[in-house]
Formats: C-alpha cells, structure tokens, sequence
C-alpha cells in the first residue's frame, strides 16, 4: 500500500467518528423543542372515543415545522406552527362527521443560543390560536392569545424538560364557547449509541372553562436515519388517557410521526 493510499485509509477511519459525533447532536436537537435546527415533523395521531361518543374515532395529522431564526448575536426566535388535518368518523352527531382543516397553533419562542450557566435551555414568548378551521365542527371558531415557555436541561443522553403556553380566546364567534385553558407537557428522553430515542411525556390540557383535565401519556421510539442526502427520524408511539372529559377519548391511541432535518 503507498503512502497516499494509507491516507485515505486513515482519513476514512478518523472521520467515521465525527460523523457519529454529528448524528448524535443531530439526535439531541431533535429532543430539544426550541433547537438551532429547521426541522418538519409530520405527526399522525389516532384516538378511538368511548362513553357517549362510543365507535368514534379521530385521526388527525398534524404538520409542525419548527424554524429558528438568528435575531442578535445571542438570541434565537424559534417558530413553531401546529397545522391540524382531521378526519372525524362514528360520531352519533352527524354534523360531527367531517374531514378538513382544523384550527392552527402558531407559537414564538425567543431564546439565548446559549445555555445559562447552569446547563439550562430556554424560550418564552407568544402562542396564537387562529380559526382556520375548514368547517364548523373541526374548530372554535374564535381566536386565541396567551404565553408560551419551555425549558430543558441535556446531560450526556439525557433531555429533561416541560412545555407550557396558555390560551384565552380573544374574539370570533360569540355564540361558541370562549377558550380559556392551559398546556403542559412535560418531557424526558434517553438517546442510545445507536442514535435511536426513547422518550416519555403528557400532553396535558386543563379547560378552566368547563373544569376538565385531558391527560394522555405518551411513550415512544424513534430513529435517525438517511436516504440519499435527507436525514430523517422515524417515530412510534403508543397513548394512554389517564383522564379525559366526559366526551374525550376513553381509550388507547397510537402515534407515527416522520421527521424530515435540515441541519445548517
């Protein structure tokens, strides 16, 4: 072998390392709601309804890009945009039975590029609800204001945080019902050698109007991999409704979500 030929050689093993190295962070981002990194998340969701709303069932795909924006040396706005396609089935209400569009999350996370001294990761800023809504029985009809924050702290392949905004409705349709209800979820996920996360969380809502909690608990797996020049990660998860209101979700749901990265 010439000498030329052993430099490559080695030049290949020495930089096998630091595209894990890569693959690794790129995993942690994907952990961190309010990461450097433009990502597109394709979440579907299936939730089967028991009680009064028993054979029914809702799938719904939710697109979420997240895109983070450099506004000073120090600070990060972060987009995140929830939008909602709902294919409802098996209501006893008929005019509960549609397909379309539902109402979009729109949320502003303004956070320092850097951790603070302590390790901690953070963002805060504004969440809107907006009626887009393409039938009557898919949204509230009425649009909707508050806060968001999020903080989390990563250590080796820990993510550990929580997720919070809350909404008041702000006008629309007076004769639907006002909007008045906090978001929680929070959040822990392990990422292994192999760059595969495990992760656990609630996505959980209290309506102070109608005195209601929905608390699912949501484990899941996902993988990072790569097709030709995109990297993806691929997730599955599995639901459980702790709580849920009278007319919510009484069973299981399932979840499948294919995450397209677009690192810098």
């Amino acid at each position: 072998m010439d000498a030329c030929a052993c430099c490559q050689c080695v030049g290949a093993v020495s930089s096998r390392p630091a595209q894990e190295d890569q693959a690794a962070e790129l995993a942690k981002k994907l952990a961190n709601p309010i990461a450097s990194l433009i990502s597109v998340p394709m979440q579907y969701n299936y939730d089967e309804y028991g009680g009064v709303n028993d054979g029914a069932s809702v799938d719904r795909l939710n697109i979420q890009p997240v895109i983070p924006i450099s506004i000073s040396e120090d600070w990060n706005l972060i987009t995140r945009t929830i939008v909602p396609l709902v294919d409802q089935q098996g209501f006893p209400s008929n005019a509960m039975n549609e397909s379309g569009l539902g109402d979009v999350v729109a949320s502003q996370f303004f956070s320092p590029k850097a951790p603070t001294a302590s390790g901690w990761i953070w963002g805060a800023g504004p969440v809107e609800l907006l009626p887009t809504a393409s039938d009557e029985a898919l949204g509230a009809e009425k649009w909707g204001l508050g806060p968001t924050a999020v903080a989390l702290k990563q250590v080796g392949p820990w993510t550990i945080g929580g997720l919070a905004n809350h909404i008041w409705s702000v006008g629309g349709d007076d004769d639907r019902a006002d909007i008045n209800a906090t978001f929680v979820q929070p959040f822990v996920s392990y990422v292994t050698k192999t760059k595969t996360t495990f992760g656990v969380m609630t996505e959980s809502t209290y309506d102070w109007e109608h005195e209601a909690w929905s608390v699912p608990v949501i484990a899941n797996v996902a993988q990072m991999f790569k097709i030709g020049p995109q990297i993806m990660q691929l997730m599955v998860g599995a639901r459980y409704w702790v709580e849920s209101p009278r007319v919510g979700p009484k069973v299981g749901g399932c979840e499948l979500q294919l995450t397209l990265l677009y690192p810098k």
